[in-house]
């Protein structure tokens, strides 16, 4: 009995220790779960987990009808944090990891703006000016006001590699080759953290071996992330398509929020429509393991991509005016040797759609990283995009706007006539036609038509005289020469002669002879292809102007339905009589039906009208740019193009050129014809 009552008690007891045990468990539990669940939960991601930014997908680059012109393509990166190494290792970990990547044939960045070898000098193609300046400021080597251009006057770069590397503590028994690579890495990671980061993205587009490499090998310091790069699916518009690389102004971004080591458009319409194209970079959180393994990840803020801006190129279309251009240039440099620039830009008319702008010489985009020390030495300049960069004498091209400035103004109408006797005498001065200089002949009794179609000098001589340089230079504006076109890529404006104009050279002053110089596209009249190309278009489409555009429209990411559709008013509109308007164009047509280039159109398969020029360089000797402008069809006009070949020599020499292009255009857009009885597939 008594033993049964001892059992009893000893079964109470640990019943009332489990109880309290468990009593204890659930409230430390509750207290762990709910009182204080958010402290510890904060404590652990403090501890386990890592913010990480995540790259938003850069918006695509399509032409008018849909085709990817640039992509993008998901990379693995290379990423340092210091913070990973102890100070003293740092330089260490450095070299161990520079000479693998040396092993591998892996270059990677160097924000260092100084040449690669002794003696050195700057080199802001590699990096940027700015970000060297605030650097030095930040260690008070320089004052606080001083900017770039005081910089390279007070400090010589050598002094600057001696300063960088006393900072860095470079290690002085290092080759010279191994010293300044060192102190460049040194210095991206130092530039990186004095804007916030700390960390260096000093590689992009590795491959897996090399990361299983550097992780086999214990380099300290290194993370890998993921990227992406833009992908070209086409050869061709380098010049518009441009290029995406490391910010060059950092200030102007980072007020805009960007990131120190975010990619912008350098260049072209990657520049131009950086705002769409720019996505919204997310954020996620990563968890690893004491092994530092990820176990997980969560986005605290998902990536937003950028959106997708449709150009108002034709791919197609601007593949064959590429190669249309170069296989043209060929043939002239087969026969004289002479290198040659060229160019071409075809806009729509009614619209101010930039169809194509080609530039010869051009290069890839795929391989302009490797190709560009070549590239930047040839005197060829192929990275001058010339159809909208380069400024040239129109030549007689320019004879119809002056036909219609004095047809407006009353100077003329289409039925007078003038007698061409040769040579032109005003004052003291002599000007000679091209029939006269040339063949010692005249044109004879002429009207505004006939002119146009012979480019008869002494005619416009006469008519640009006594239509005025004001007259001439007002309606010039109006038809968009000398004037931006509105192109969103960087453009030369261009000049046209004006007294004003003349009076601001050094050394020159105004003479009423180049009113006569201006009137047949001499003088200082420069304008640009693309200028040309709108003006035709303005003059085909019956004096309503647009401005010249690459953008069609722009859409989300997800979304075929356009969020914006480019629909500018038109930019100016000249008044011109159906009568005058037809005694110019008249002139255009009969050139390709009646005049010097009738062989070449006989191969057009479209109506067409054109205008020659030949546009003097000056210097005895010399060979003259050729100048071609057109529009087809004649009854309809739908495109208006402009073509110069430098030392072309005269504008019709180009008009079988023209001609290819012309048909290349019209030939794609003729829709298939299908017969009757005839099975559709």
């Amino acid at each position: 009995m008594e033993e049964s009552r001892k059992l009893r008690y000893r079964l109470l007891a640990l019943s009332a220790l489990f109880m309290a045990c468990m009593i204890a468990y659930c409230v430390t539990m509750f207290d762990a779960q709910i009182v204080h669940g958010a402290d510890y939960r904060a404590m652990s991601v403090r501890t386990n987990t890592t913010p990480e930014p995540v790259e938003a997908s850069r918006g695509i680059l399509t032409d008018r009808n849909g085709k990817v012109l640039v992509s993008n393509r998901a990379v693995y990166t290379l990423i340092f944090d210091p913070a990973m190494v102890s100070g003293d290792a740092l330089n260490d970990e450095i070299i161990k990891l520079m000479a693998l990547l040396r092993e591998q044939g892996v270059d990677w960045y160097d924000e260092l703006p100084l040449t690669a070898e002794p003696p050195y000098d700057y080199d802001f193609e590699v990096s940027r000016s700015g970000m060297l300046v605030k650097y030095l400021k930040s260690k008070k080597w320089i004052n606080d006001d001083a900017t770039s251009d005081t910089m390279r006057a007070s400090m010589k770069p050598q002094a600057i590699y001696e300063l960088l590397s006393d900072e860095f503590k470079i290690p002085d028994d290092l080759a010279a080759a191994e010293r300044r690579a060192l102190t460049g890495f040194r210095y991206s990671l130092a530039t990186a953290k004095l804007d916030g980061d700390g960390t260096f993205l000093f590689a992009s587009g590795v491959d897996v071996p090399l990361i299983a490499r550097i992780k086999d090998s214990g380099c300290a310091g290194v993370r890998v992330g993921t990227s992406s790069v833009r992908e070209y699916q086409t050869d061709a518009a380098a010049h518009i398509l441009g290029r995406v690389g490391k910010i060059q102004n950092w200030d102007e971004y980072k007020e805009k929020g960007y990131a120190w080591n975010d990619l912008v458009g350098l260049d072209g319409v990657e520049y131009a429509f950086e705002d769409y194209l720019r996505g919204t970079d997310g954020k996620r959180l990563v968890t690893t393991n004491a092994d530092g393994k990820v176990i997980d990840e969560v986005y605290s803020i998902e990536p937003e991509p950028g959106q997708n801006v449709a150009l108002t190129l034709d791919i197609d279309f601007q593949e064959q005016v590429e190669a249309i251009l170069a296989e043209s240039v060929g043939a002239m440099t087969a026969v004289d040797g002479i290198d040659r620039g060229a160019a071409a830009a075809v806009v729509q008319i009614g619209t101010g759609d930039t169809l194509a702008l080609a530039s010869y010489p051009t290069y890839s985009l795929k391989t302009f990283n490797q190709d560009f020390a070549t590239l930047n030495t040839d005197s060829r300049r192929p990275m001058l995009n010339r159809a909208t960069q380069w400024a040239f004498a129109p030549g007689s091209t320019f004879k119809p706007a002056v036909a219609v400035a004095a047809l407006e103004s009353g100077v003329i109408t289409p039925y007078t006539k003038i007698l061409d006797l040769g040579a032109y005498r005003y004052y003291d001065m002599v000007f000679n036609c091209w029939i006269y200089s040339s063949r010692g002949g005249t044109h004879g009794l002429i009207n505004v038509t006939d002119a146009i179609t012979v480019s008869c000098n002494y005619f416009f001589y006469d008519v640009g005289k006594n239509t005025g340089i004001s007259t001439l230079d007002r309606y010039a504006a109006a038809f968009g020469l000398g004037e931006p076109t509105g192109i969103e890529i960087p453009e030369n404006i261009g000049t046209m002669t004006s007294p004003d104009y003349v009076n601001s050279l050094p050394n020159q002053r105004w003479t009423d002879g180049l009113t006569l110089q201006a009137a047949i596209g001499q003088a200082y009249n420069t304008f640009t292809p693309l200028q040309l190309a709108n003006y035709i278009a303005t003059l085909a489409g019956g004096g309503t102007r647009y401005k010249a555009h690459l953008l069609k429209d722009v859409s989300d990411y997800d979304s075929a339905v356009p969020t914006y559709v480019y629909d500018e008013p038109p930019a100016d509109s000249i008044s011109i009589s159906p009568e005058n308007l037809k005694a110019v164009l008249a002139g255009m047509r009969k050139l390709v039906t009646d005049g010097s280039v009738r062989s070449a159109f006989r191969e057009c398969v479209v109506d067409a009208a054109a205008k020659t020029g030949t546009a003097q360089t000056g210097g005895k000797g010399s060979i003259s740019n050729g100048v071609f402008v057109a529009f087809a069809p004649y009854d309809d006009p739908q495109i208006a193009l402009a073509m110069i070949i430098e030392k072309g020599d005269s504008g019709g020499a180009l008009a079988s050129t023209a001609v290819k292009i012309l048909n290349a255009y019209f030939t794609a857009a003729a829709p298939d014809i299908v017969g009757e009885n005839i099975l559709l597939k």
